[in-house]
């Protein structure tokens, strides 16, 4: 009873209340064969020591990216974080600080906050951004939600070439909403035609750049398209360090930037957590998720932040809501701020510019393999390779050989049997060029070359 306080007879009376019968009809939605009939196999208890040696043993067993050539991407990217980044996050007025909210005891992460939301909003070419989301994904969503509430329509036109990923957690934030998503197929050979989904029932079109392929592509005509029937465009960029290199969303006429920033201080963490960036234009700001800090002066006329916008679930009558988005990434946005200073302006771009090298340095190499072909020739950091056979099975096969060789395309979209051969593959600042000689050798082997 110490953990469950409530009695059998208020258990019945909420189930009651939202009209099962069982705690077990709580979780219908979950496939019965991915439910657990019993207590997983492991011991009871055990001491700390033992634990400790258990969990070491079984992380032995992973093929760490930081430990063996890693072209892993579609989404997550290994990055170089600075050691001075970790080590001022966890300066105790960082790490101690939970929630800006008495502005007169939390400046330092206020500002912190103003800074990063200043740095987005930079890199993206908006006007405004907000304090963070959770990630690039439900920033997506919140972005089509915000469309909608704006256009006051109902219909977003979501682009084939969007992170599989995106697209799932967008198409659940709608599901039980009056709005709904308009799904284009995947076009991973071409680009995409959005003329027959334009139309004054759409509230935004949602596309990626660079996209699921690593195509990159100007936006700027379709942002026309978009205007001229009053239509939104939402931008969504899962590699933040692209923007050091290529035109930004807002200068091609993007209306809203929803992104992905675990590239910039932010390590791979085996997926989280991470840092959504959401940003718009100023005239859109009142429908904008999340906090927004902003600063102003005292009575004395010194410099003070505060939280501008908070149209959070926690601060006004829920019906008003934007969001229930609860907070933003504070400490994932703080690393971000920190390492981005870092680098500055100059250093962003020079960042860019040598992924986009190294980049393009591999897939020359790889592309010189008897039967490899590179399906786009317009990419930043991240390219897809067709190859002659299985790509998953290949992918496997150099792991082996101590290669993290890419992302399997199959495995984020398995229903689409042409998506077999494709392979996507990242390269950053991280590979040296003993690592691209190291995958080109053990792919040859792998294909029988």
């Amino acid at each position: 009873m110490r953990y469950m306080p409530h009695t059998a007879t208020e258990r019945k009376e909420m189930l009651a209340r939202v009209g099962v019968k069982s705690i077990d009809d709580l979780f219908a939605d979950i496939p019965e064969e991915a439910r657990l009939t019993d207590l997983l196999d492991l011991p009871l208890h055990e001491s700390e020591m033992v634990v400790e040696k258990n969990f070491r043993t079984l992380a032995a067993k992973n093929l760490s990216p930081y430990s063996t050539p890693c072209f892993l991407g579609a989404g997550a990217y290994q990055h170089h974080v600075p050691s001075v980044a970790d080590h001022i996050i966890q300066r105790s007025e960082f790490l101690t600080a939970y929630t800006p909210y008495q502005p007169e005891i939390s400046q330092g992460t206020l500002q912190a906050l103003f800074e990063f939301q200043t740095q987005v909003a930079l890199i993206t070419g908006m006007e405004v951004a907000n304090a963070s989301m959770y990630d690039g994904a439900t920033s997506c969503a919140e972005a089509v939600l915000m469309a909608c509430r704006v256009t006051r329509r109902k219909k977003a036109v979501i682009s084939g070439n969007l992170h599989p990923h995106y697209r799932d957690v967008t198409r659940t934030t709608l599901q039980f909403t009056e709005f709904e998503t308009i799904d284009l197929p995947t076009a991973a050979a071409g680009i995409e035609n959005f003329d027959d989904h334009i139309n004054s029932d759409i509230a935004c079109v949602v596309v990626q750049n660079p996209d699921f392929f690593g195509r990159i592509q100007d936006l700027t005509a379709l942002a026309d398209k978009c205007h001229e029937a009053g239509v939104l465009l939402v931008v969504v960029v899962n590699e933040v360090v692209s923007l050091g290199a290529i035109k930004s969303p807002g200068e091609m006429g993007a209306d809203i930037v929803a992104g992905e920033g675990q590239s910039i201080g932010v390590p791979l963490s085996y997926g989280g957590p991470y840092v959504g960036l959401l940003a718009t234009r100023q005239k859109f700001v009142r429908q904008m998720p999340g906090r927004l800090c902003g600063q102003t002066v005292d009575q004395d006329g010194k410099r003070g932040f505060v939280l501008t916008l908070s149209t959070r679930e926690q601060h006004i009558r829920r019906e008003k809501a934007t969001s229930n988005i609860c907070t933003n990434a504070g400490l994932c946005s703080l690393a971000f701020t920190i390492h981005m200073s870092l680098l500055g302006e100059a250093g962003f771009t020079k960042l860019a510019s040598l992924n986009h090298s190294q980049a393009v340095t591999l897939a020359e190499k790889l592309e010189a393999i008897d039967g490899v072909s590179l399906l786009n020739d317009t990419f930043f950091n991240e390219f897809t390779l067709r190859l002659p056979a299985n790509a998953a099975e290949i992918v496997e096969k150099l792991a082996t050989k101590g290669v993290l060789g890419g992302v399997p395309v199959s495995r984020l979209i398995p229903k689409e049997p042409d998506m077999a051969n494709l392979l996507l593959v990242a390269a950053t600042e991280t590979c040296s060029t003993a690592d691209m000689d190291d995958f080109v050798v053990a792919l040859k082997e792998v294909l029988g070359c």
